[in-house]
């Protein structure tokens, strides 16, 4: 991902974040068929390992994971909000019309070497977190307990797990910086409309912290 310096975000703290605020990623992998992406639901331990540790699993019948078996490096793309910037909210516009539309966005590219998992207690594992923290905010949460054993047991052979200690992560906030303060204020504010057919109130906010 290329990455100008006014729009790198390193603060480990922010990338985790957006990682599991925006958890659904695209799992990038390559081997003898070639390219392969699957978008995929990950749960980050950020305590594991020097950058954290990557977790999910994958259909037993999607052959993604057996060119992950092979021990190469695979990258992880998570993407955020985005949105379209017009260039009407320029205050620059009117006094050189020298601008073009852009599009704001936020998204953390993770590199690391994944493993392969097929163990029954590992998987198990695996999808009780990854119920947990989705199920957690509902006032009734469902549990992988809830449904009969059998059923889970033959919903455990039909997947494969996947752990990948982050070996690399890098974040890009973009997000106006290179823009005059009065322009970027002009996106702000076009953002913050609601009535905007471009309107996007949460990177409004996003600008304002950044």
């Amino acid at each position: 991902m290329y990455i100008p310096g006014s729009f790198r975000e390193e603060r480990i703290e922010n990338l985790h974040a957006l990682i599991e605020a925006h958890p659904l990623a695209l799992l990038i992998s390559q081997g003898p068929a070639g390219l392969q992406a699957s978008p995929v639901p990950f749960m980050l331990y950020p305590d594991e390992g020097r950058f954290g540790v990557l977790r999910a699993h994958l259909a037993r019948a999607n052959p993604a994971w057996k060119e992950l078996q092979a021990g190469a490096e695979c990258l992880v793309m998570f993407r955020g909000h985005d949105g379209y910037v017009t260039p009407s909210w320029y205050p620059s516009k009117a006094e050189t019309r020298r601008v073009v539309p852009t599009w704001n966005y936020i998204a953390v590219e993770v590199r690391g070497t994944p493993t392969i998992i097929e163990e029954p207690a590992w998987l198990r594992r695996q999808l009780d977190d990854l119920t947990r923290r989705h199920e957690g905010i509902r006032a009734k949460p469902w549990s992988v307990a809830d449904a009969p054993d059998d059923f889970v047991a033959a919903q455990l052979k039909a997947i494969v797990g996947i752990e990948i200690p982050v070996s690399r992560i890098e974040g890009k906030w973009k997000l106006s910086q290179n823009r005059t303060d009065l322009d970027r204020q002009g996106v702000v504010d076009g953002m913050g409309d609601e009535t905007d057919p471009h309107g996007h109130p949460f990177l409004a906010e996003q600008m304002k912290r950044n």
